[in-house]
């Protein structure tokens, strides 16, 4: 895929959500944070639904830890891999008082030295808390950019390497939401809608594993 290809796509995808952003509910860097974290195996409507109950009691992170793990556990109870995400959870919080002055760090580094924040939470916390360029490669991202052939890979890490590479400076920023967002309601895993997708004629996906074929 050439690089025209690429800025085409883009700005029909940027055409079609101005003004994107991420699903989930959240005020602060700190809430998006906690809010991504939980995200992990979870739908972002189930996690909504959870920090809908948490926020009002605990937005900040000496009030997260003033819950405790069992009383987090009690607000994150309906999603999936609740113990493990309230451990990890008050652990993050006593990190950020501790060694953060209970801010959320503007730093790859700082942000993937907290429990249960990896790479991509860490991407996705630079790039919609405080708008870095950055592209946090989820399943959505990773099929699409191998489906249409924006940024082949075989494995994540390639895949966010080569987007940084090659999507047109303009629209990096936005460039992760567009992407996921096509994946979630356009480019989905079992049936794609072809039919019906803003950028069916510029994608390089074969024919023949197309649904319509």
């Amino acid at each position: 895929m050439n690089n025209a290809k690429r800025t085409e796509i883009f700005a029909r995808l940027r055409a079609q959500r101005p003004n994107p952003t991420t699903e989930l509910h959240y005020s602060s860097p700190f809430e998006l944070l906690i809010a991504v974290l939980l995200s992990a195996q979870a739908t972002d409507v189930g996690v909504n639904k959870a920090t809908a109950r948490l926020f009002p009691v605990a937005n900040t992170p000496e009030a997260m830890l003033a819950l405790g793990v069992d009383g987090l556990k009690e607000h994150i109870k309906t999603i999936g891999l609740f113990n493990s995400k309230a451990e990890n959870t008050i652990k993050t919080c006593r990190i950020l008082v501790e060694q953060h002055g209970g801010e959320v760090p503007r730093d790859r580094e700082a942000l993937e030295a907290l429990p249960g924040v990896g790479r991509k939470t860490a991407n996705v916390v630079l790039n919609t808390a405080f708008g870095e360029p950055t592209i946090a490669v989820d399943t959505h991202i990773f099929r699409v950019s191998n489906r249409t052939r924006i940024a082949p890979g075989k494995n994540v890490v390639e895949v966010e390497k080569r987007l940084e590479r090659v999507v047109p400076e303009e629209f990096k920023r936005d460039a992760h939401h567009w992407l996921i967002l096509h994946g979630r309601y356009t480019c989905i895993a079992r049936k794609p809608k072809c039919g019906s997708c803003i950028i069916e004629d510029l994608c390089e996906m074969p024919l023949r594993q197309r649904p319509d074929y």
